[in-house]
């Protein structure tokens, strides 16, 4: 099958263009198809392309043992690699799986002021401690930070072409509604998007049957894999603790409230108990963590209660694996899904919304009967988003827009299922088009 085209490759190109450019670290969580991307990018475009993963071959790790400096680590790689035929200034050395030899962050320094070599690593988030990744190699590398398919990708991937993708965005700017046949085709992709998420092998796998089938099997091999990998690098912190936050997320997304809260984990579970985990958790690219707002007010990232969060899966095809097997079907057709349809729908905008870019935030404010799913800022107003899972009333989003207590919302967007629209007060986008939402405000 056709290699799936990913955002990640346009990135690569222009950073083999730039000709200050620095040993580059691409992050991201397990099975996001780091490694595939690097290594088709590195065999396309170099006269020399050597792969080295100190996982599958830690008889690697000793190129190292010499020093820094990179003809002795040329050498060593020669050494254990004597078929290779270098060319200076055309060769991708890719150091893989760098979170089992930190003494490749170390040797950044050395190949960014050598310059006849090009450098790539990459490893799994969770397996590597970028602190110290990042006091060993301060100011000599770019990091990158891959995560799963976006919505677009997954359109990439079922054959649609930029053009066609343009087109949709046109419909926003004019605020001009799609056809009916376009909206339903499109909201058809969505929900399959949803359903099967945006891992690579997931959607390969989906393009190729044209079908659901085997796909749960392989989500829920996913979560398990990363059940394996918290028990093999949480460190120091609590193996046990982080499990126990990981498999309740989907618990709290069906609650009403949606807020997760470490005292219903575990029998007296107490905060101070579990600092860090979330954060681990968070920085292994599982979840992805909302906060909410302490005033519905500018700025966003000095004005949030760090106490008071959300989790959401980083890849909805995950939290439909980590729930029943019936919610598949139950998607499918649209029905049975309570107050569980909207947990989904609000966890497939926050991943949008993420691989746009934004941090996430929520708000809420029970004495003004205001709840907002999540806020954004465009360059001189904060934007509050509702995500309705049922086309009924908005009244949180128009009393937010109303009151004049709230000085810097000047006006709203609805994400439902419901066509394009502007109504004096908020925007109304169908939820598929929240991949294209950042481009929307900043150009708008």
């Amino acid at each position: 099958m056709e290699r799936l085209r990913r955002k990640i490759d346009d990135y690569l190109i222009e950073w083999k263009k730039n000709e200050n450019r620095l040993p580059l670290i691409i992050k991201g969580a397990r099975q996001i198809g780091k490694t595939n991307a690097i290594r088709n990018f590195g065999k396309n475009n170099y006269k020399t392309f050597i792969e080295i993963n100190f996982a599958l071959q830690p008889q690697f790790k000793t190129i190292f043992e010499e020093g820094f400096e990179v003809d002795n680590i040329i050498k060593n790689i020669t050494l254990k690699m004597p078929e290779l035929e270098l060319n200076e200034n055309e060769t991708l050395i890719f150091f893989d799986e760098m979170q089992e030899c930190v003494s490749t962050a170390t040797s950044l320094k050395s190949f960014k002021e050598d310059g006849r070599y090009d450098v790539i690593c990459s490893g799994p988030l969770m397996g590597i401690n970028y602190k110290e990744i990042e006091s060993n190699s301060v100011g000599n590398k770019e990091d990158y930070i891959m995560r799963s398919l976006d919505f677009e990708e997954f359109l990439w991937a079922k054959g649609y072409k930029s053009e066609q993708i343009e087109n949709l965005y046109n419909h926003m700017i004019e605020l001009k509604p799609l056809s009916n046949m376009m909206y339903d085709v499109m909201m058809s992709s969505f929900k399959e998007y949803m359903i099967v998420g945006g891992m690579p092998a997931i959607v390969s796998r989906f393009i190729q049957n044209k079908n659901f089938s085997g796909i749960l099997k392989m989500q829920q091999q996913i979560l398990l894999d990363y059940e394996e990998d918290i028990t093999k690098y949480a460190g120091g912190l609590d193996k046990t603790k982080i499990l126990n936050c990981y498999r309740k997320i989907p618990v709290f997304l069906g609650n009403e409230n949606k807020k997760f809260q470490i005292s219903k984990i575990a029998d007296g579970a107490r905060n101070r108990e579990y600092v860090g985990v979330i954060e681990w958790l968070a920085n292994a690219g599982i979840v992805n963590v909302s906060y909410a707002m302490e005033q519905a007010c500018l700025p966003l990232k000095e004005n949030y209660n760090p106490d008071n969060y959300r989790l959401y899966f980083a890849d909805t095809g995950l939290l439909i694996g980590s729930l029943d097997e019936e919610v598949q079907e139950d998607l499918r057709n649209n029905e049975n899904m309570n107050t569980y349809k909207g947990a989904l729908y609000e966890n497939i905008v926050s991943d949008m919304l993420v691989k746009e870019g934004y941090n996430l935030y929520f708000y809420k404010d029970d004495s003004k009967k205001i709840e907002m799913d999540f806020m954004v800022r465009d360059r001189g107003s904060l934007i509050p988003i509702e995500v309705k899972a049922n086309n009924n009333a908005t009244i949180s989003l128009n009393n937010l827009i109303n009151h004049k207590a709230y000085t810097d919302i000047k006006y709203g967007i609805k994400l439902c299922n419901k066509n394009i629209g502007f109504n004096g007060k908020f925007y109304t986008f169908p939820y598929f088009l929240t991949f294209l939402l950042k481009r929307y405000l900043k150009e708008r």
